[in-house]
């Protein structure tokens, strides 16, 4: 066993981590990447509305918007 601070994992073939949980894992640490970088507060204006708010959040709920647009729109195409 090392005595140094950054010693090696060894995870072996039996273990419960599969590639899944590793995905997730990695999407975690993407995610705390980007909120990192992007937590300056910015102010949104909208006609007569304003408010400070995390970058982050702006960035991510755009996202969430847009997907729900698009899984509404095809959705929709499907019905007709």
């Amino acid at each position: 066993m090392s005595t140094g601070a950054w010693a090696p994992v060894h995870i072996d073939k039996g273990s419960n981590m599969n590639w899944k949980t590793g995905f997730v894992l990695s999407l975690l640490l993407l995610l705390v990447v980007f909120v990192v970088q992007n937590y300056e507060v910015v102010e949104l204006r909208f006609l007569i509305w304003s408010v400070q708010v995390s970058r982050a959040i702006v960035l991510f709920l755009s996202v969430l918007i847009g997907i729900v647009i698009g899984w509404l729109l095809t959705h929709m195409s499907k019905k007709s």
